[in-house]
């Protein structure tokens, strides 16, 4: 299927390509022609520079945009930590209250909550590195039953924020304009960018992957040639769009904003007396995008053995050394299996690279769900050299399966957030959030049967000199 049949339909155009440089008005005339900043914008804006890299980074690698909104962004008063934030982390954040253990861990499908919007519903669950020295990642569980105030934003000063959309429909208002994110759709939304969060089909619940490091871009293809995988047109741009609610009232007035900001792991608090989606018109290459999982082109073996789950990849946020991620998010679509002589689900392993796995649909070819399995809405992790593989059922049967062409994977898909890094697990996700499958090893392989048979004659000891 090349798109995704989505039951709630788009209500918004876009703009198309990864990486495109951008340009966009909401009312005509608002761009500047051949500058970036005139001395007086067009209509009485104020020009706004929002970087996304340094300003000496390379001219491949540089993201900025230009906006052009009724007041700048630095027109508020002091924040203010909030100390009821959501994050379930000690205070001040450490890397040093995360558990780095080598167990494989499974959970249940984390509940709905009527009670948060997306901010206060967001627990992060796994991660590594420190977002002060903008090194390592957040592993996140979203939960909401409301939508944000409507005067109200929000703000990652930590990283650039990929949501996974699992049960529910994102409606997301952003300074750069609407994205519409449907379950079986991504969306990024970059480091300081505000946004609102609204729930137009109801609760919602997701996962989410944040880089302290850099920003994803799209896999190098090799030899697979100049398409495949995710292609570049297929990602979405919003449009400018803007409120014209400008000061008013003061900042304390019940027309006041709200603005929270994320910063460490920790959040921050301002109101300001004027809408912070006040961006008339935008150009340059730094802003949110959405993708549909299902225009994902996966490409597999015609002829024997299964390649390496990298070949799924979606998105990469690459680390200083080539080849190897701060994170890829990888997807598991349906997809079809003509390996002859092949054991066909993901073999048996042990990776340096950890492995997060969540659920958005169906069941995984790998791992049975239902009660204590691998199920929509859970999670698994297997960290660094952690051994895992398909479960004693599943070998079974792809042992003994006919090696027919199949399309497995029909009406499901997996996805994988995986790091060079070793992940650490909150308390909430340990303990608090009580969704640890206990019997997560013995459920999967402890049934795992022995097949070896030593051939007459065979000896143990073939190391030794005759």
């Amino acid at each position: 299927m090349p798109v995704t049949d989505f039951e709630f339909k788009e209500k918004y155009r876009y703009k198309n390509g990864f990486g495109s440089y951008v340009e966009t008005e909401a009312v005509p005339g608002a761009l500047p022609v051949g500058y970036n900043s005139p001395q007086q914008p067009p209509h009485g804006l104020y020009a706004e520079k929002l970087s996304g890299t340094a300003f000496t980074a390379p001219r491949h690698e540089n993201q900025q945009t230009w906006c052009y909104r009724v007041l700048p962004s630095c027109t508020h008063p002091p924040f203010e930590e909030d100390l009821e934030g959501p994050f379930n982390l000690t205070k001040p954040y450490s890397p040093a209250s995360l558990r780095i253990i080598p167990n494989q861990l499974r959970w249940d499908p984390f509940d709905h909550d009527d009670q948060t919007d997306f901010v206060t519903g967001l627990r992060l669950i796994a991660g590594a590195g420190d977002p002060t020295l903008k090194q390592g990642i957040g592993m996140y569980i979203y939960a909401a039953g409301k939508s944000m105030n409507s005067h109200s934003a929000f703000y990652s000063a930590d990283g650039d924020l990929l949501i996974v959309a699992q049960d529910g429909v994102l409606d997301i208002r952003t300074e750069l304009g609407w994205l519409l994110v449907r379950p079986m759709e991504i969306c990024v939304i970059p480091r300081g960018i505000k946004y609102q969060v609204h729930l137009p089909s109801g609760p919602v619940r997701g996962y989410a992957l944040e880089i302290y490091q850099g920003h994803f871009t799209l896999p190098e293809l090799g030899p697979i040639g100049s398409n495949c995988l995710a292609n570049a047109r297929d990602f979405q741009a919003p449009l400018a769009c803007f409120s014209e609610d400008f000061g008013a009232t003061a900042a304390s007035g019940p027309n006041s904003y709200s603005i929270t900001a994320k910063f460490n792991n920790g959040l921050f608090v301002t109101k300001q007396n004027h809408t912070p989606f006040d961006v008339v018109a935008w150009h340059g290459n730094y802003y949110p995008y959405k993708y549909d999982l299902g225009r994902f082109n996966t490409i597999g073996t015609i002829s024997f053995d299964h390649p390496d789950p990298s070949i799924f990849t979606v998105l990469s946020a690459f680390s200083d050394h080539p080849g190897t991620a701060v994170a890829d998010f990888v997807i598991f679509p349906p997809r079809w299996l003509v390996a002859e002589d092949t054991f066909r689900p993901p073999w048996y392993h042990r990776n340096t690279m950890s492995e997060f796995m969540g659920l958005i649909e169906g069941v995984y070819d790998a791992k049975k769900g239902g009660s204590g399995g691998f199920m929509p809405g859970g999670a698994s992790l297997h960290n660094v050299m952690s051994g895992h593989g398909p479960d004693a059922e599943s070998c079974e049967g792809a042992r003994n399966a006919e090696l027919k062409p199949m399309l497995v994977g029909k009406g499901s898909c997996a996805f994988m957030f995986e790091s060079y890094l070793m992940v650490g697990v909150t308390e909430w996700g340990l303990k608090t959030c009580r969704k640890v499958q206990s019997a997560y090893n013995e459920h999967s392989w402890n049934g795992v049967k022995v097949h070896w048979k030593r051939p007459e004659g065979a000896s143990t000891d073939g190391h030794l000199l005759k």
